[in-house]
């Protein structure tokens, strides 16, 4: 029997995108970013907790580096997993600074594809983060929008970052499009 991934079926694949803007602070106000990137997400199937829930889940590896020289500034890594008895998504995602995260959100459904909101920061949804990154640039809370139609993928996320002796709304958004299944 086929593994049905309910709304995440959408995702599979590899998406590329070049039109990526980052909002990020810096000491004196904030830096932004033009840059490309790629993300694949890769199906691993059903997971099963406390013989009470069934999910389905993706891998999905994240690369992101700037138009201006190539470097890559982002690497992320993690899981979209989809509760269909609860109609909730999650997605779990850690970052090598020292900071992983767990949001969760619904489905709203469209004609030609879906639109996701999750968010972590709150009683239900949780962020972690190391001694360092709680002390220097605490993440306070996050949101993922992501909206896919037919072969494109857009998102945009905002975090809210304690660094630098203030908040700041760090954002990013991009558009991509499928580079294969």
């Amino acid at each position: 029997m086929e593994t049905d991934y309910g709304p995440l079926a959408l995702l599979i694949g590899r998406w590329e995108g070049s039109k990526g803007l980052d909002v990020a602070p810096e000491p004196d106000g904030e830096e932004h970013n033009p840059y490309r990137e790629t993300i694949e997400f890769c199906p691993i199937g059903e997971v099963g907790n406390a013989q009470r829930q069934t999910l389905v889940a993706l891998h999905y590896r994240q690369r992101v580096s700037r138009l201006s020289d190539g470097k890559v500034f982002h690497d992320e890594t993690g899981y979209w997993m989809w509760d269909a008895e609860r109609e909730t998504v999650m997605q779990s995602l850690t970052i090598p600074r020292g900071v992983s995260l767990l949001a969760g959100g619904h489905v709203r459904r469209m004609r030609e594809g879906m639109r996701l909101q999750v968010a972590a920061g709150g009683l239900e949804w949780g962020i972690a983060q190391s001694p360092f990154m709680r002390d220097h640039a605490r993440t306070c809370s996050f949101e993922h929008w992501i909206e896919v139609c037919d072969d494109r993928l857009s998102y945009a996320e905002s975090t809210i970052i304690e660094i630098y002796g203030r908040r700041f709304v760090h954002t990013d958004r991009n558009e991509l499009i499928r580079a294969g299944s």
